[in-house]
This record gives C-alpha cells, structure tokens and sequence, in this order.
C-alpha cells in the first residue's frame, strides 16, 4: 500500500493526514501545537505509524502551515507549498468545481478565489484575531460553554444581539456589556457569529469576486452557527468538506502524491524512525554585516541539519539543503 503523507504545522493545530494513489484519505491526526512543533509533528507520526496496516510505505511527503519550514528539514519533505496552494488543492479534491474557498483557522483566516481549477486571486488575515479559532475557543471558555456546543447555541437563539466585531477586544467587551443588559447567551453567541461573519466579508474578503460553489473549511467550519452565518450574509450554499479541519494537511499530501508518485520519483523523506530523534532548534545572532540576522540552525542527534533566517545564504546554504515552496 503505498501512501503519500500531508503535515500541516500551524500555530494552533498540527495536522497529518496519509492518502492513497487514488487521492482517498486513508488516516488523519489533528493535534494542538502547543507552541512545540517539532515535538507534535514527531508525536502524531508515533500516533501514524500506529494507525497504518504493517504493508504501507510513505512514497511521498509534503508540508505546509506557518511551520513549513521547520517541519521541511525535520521530516526532508518532497514538496513544501503555502498555505493557499495546500487549501486550494484540498477544496478541488472535493469539488472540482468550487469557486471561493473560506478559511478560518486558529490564528488567520483567508479566502481563495479560483477559476476554472486555478488560484486567480487571495487575501490572509494574520493581524486581528476576531473571528479566528483560538478567540472562538476564549469566548466559550468565558461564557463557561463547550467550543463544541458554540454552534448548537446559536442556532437555538430566538434573536440575535447586535455585537461590535471589527476588532477582538472591542468584540469580547461588548459581549460583556450585552450580557450585562440582560441578553441571553444564545442570542449573544448567535450574534457574535453574525458579527465575525461581517466583518470576514468586510476585511479579509473586501472587494472580491464571492461566487459558488463556496466551500468552507478550517477548524472554524465546525462551527455550525458561523457557517449559518455566512449563508445568510451570502445567499448562498456553504459547502463543508467532511474533512474540514485537516485541508491543508489533505492539499500537501496531494502535492507531494504529484510530486513523488505521479512522476515515479523516489521519496527524500527520513521516515518514521525521526519520530524517535532527538531534534532541535537552536537561534544565533550573526554578526557577518549590519543585518544582524536571527539564524535558525535544526539539528537531529547533535548534527546540524540546516540553516535558515539569514538574508546573505552564507548560513542557510552552507549545509547544502535550501527549503523553499516549490
């Protein structure tokens, strides 16, 4: 059985899925980072090797997220692409057909606009934080609910209270403050949806071209009340892929399937024995000009793998190995 494997590091989440030659999903892992990515990336190919038949063989590896890089030299991936490339070939493995793909992550939220199977147009959001998936998990907290149950409320709001939601802190002071005026707490979360909604399409989705099919993916996708939200903001259906939470993961495997097995092309990656590698991430200052780059230098079992951060190359190619999306 002969597999390609996808790992998605993000800030939030650290998801690795394995996919068969004929593009189904064969396993998938979805893990919180907790600001130790190496450690996470190693503990869920632990978990995956587990979970795979004793016949399966990895033949292609790709990476993608903020951690792409890290995760690159950890694993010697095949294929290292962005995030809106992995999301934007994950949605067309769904729907061949989609034309707006919305994300929403932990962190940052974007939207890709495609035409004809092609990524013509995109726009990120990595400055404020309302409507992401780590304000969403503090919002739920503070309201003493279950982030599961965030959605279920907000369906089962009887009217939805008007909240302030272009900027994180002026969202979650004004939830206060309705709650404080006697609002019920589904009529607040119902309107908090409503609220993140306008103000995705108001910032990260400003002056581009909305059309179906829309498919809807991220952690954030979970959220039945935002996904209503944006059906009622749209008019429109919003398609929620069955694998919404691991997409980018998907699109790199399926990038890295292209790359490895499609082309007959041997596989770099190190294999399931790095899960058991003692691995690490060391900073230095370099003093070589008036730069003064933080050089990022990955080393497995005291050797010292790569080199990046520099902007002369005088670290990042003197181990021979330079990552970049390809």
């Amino acid at each position: 059985m002969h597999l390609a494997l996808g790992v998605d590091v993000g800030s939030v989440s650290t998801n690795l899925v394995a996919v068969a030659a004929d593009g189904q999903l064969h396993s998938k892992l979805y893990l919180r980072t907790r600001g130790d990515p190496i450690k996470v990336v190693q503990k869920g190919l632990s978990q995956l090797q587990q979970e795979l038949p004793a016949q399966a063989t990895i033949v292609g590896c790709g990476v993608t997220g903020s951690g792409r890089q890290l995760a690159a030299h950890l694993l010697q991936a095949d294929c290292v692409k962005n995030e809106i490339t992995a999301h934007a070939m994950a949605a067309l493995s769904i729907n061949p057909q989609v034309r707006t793909v919305l994300e929403i992550g932990g962190q940052d939220s974007k939207i890709i606009i495609l035409r004809d199977g092609v990524v013509v147009d995109f726009a990120m959001n990595t400055i404020c934080a309302a409507g992401t998936g780590s304000f969403l998990d503090r919002q739920a907290a503070r309201l003493g609910v279950d982030i599961s149950e965030l959605g279920a409320l907000a369906l089962a709001a009887k009217q939805a209270t008007r909240i302030a939601g272009r900027c994180a802190v002026f969202a979650e002071s004004d939830m206060v403050h309705k709650q404080q005026m006697g609002h019920s707490v589904p009529d607040i979360v119902r309107g908090l949806c409503e609220a993140l909604v306008r103000n995705y399409l108001g910032n990260v989705a400003k002056g581009k071209h909305i059309e179906p099919p829309i498919v809807f993916q991220g952690g954030v996708a979970a959220n039945a009340g935002i996904r209503q939200a944006f059906q009622d903001a749209l008019q429109q259906e919003i398609e929620v892929p069955q694998q919404y939470d691991v997409m980018g993961a998907l699109g790199a495997a399926l990038l890295a399937e292209r790359a490895t097995i499609r082309r007959n092309q041997p596989s770099k990656w190190r294999g399931f024995s790095v899960a058991d590698a003692d691995c690490q991430a060391i900073s230095h200052d370099c003093d070589g000009c008036s730069n003064g780059c933080e050089v990022m230098e990955f080393c497995i079992g005291g050797q010292s793998i790569a080199c990046w951060g520099d902007r002369c190359g005088k670290w990042s190619h003197s181990k021979g190995i330079v990552v970049a999306d390809n």
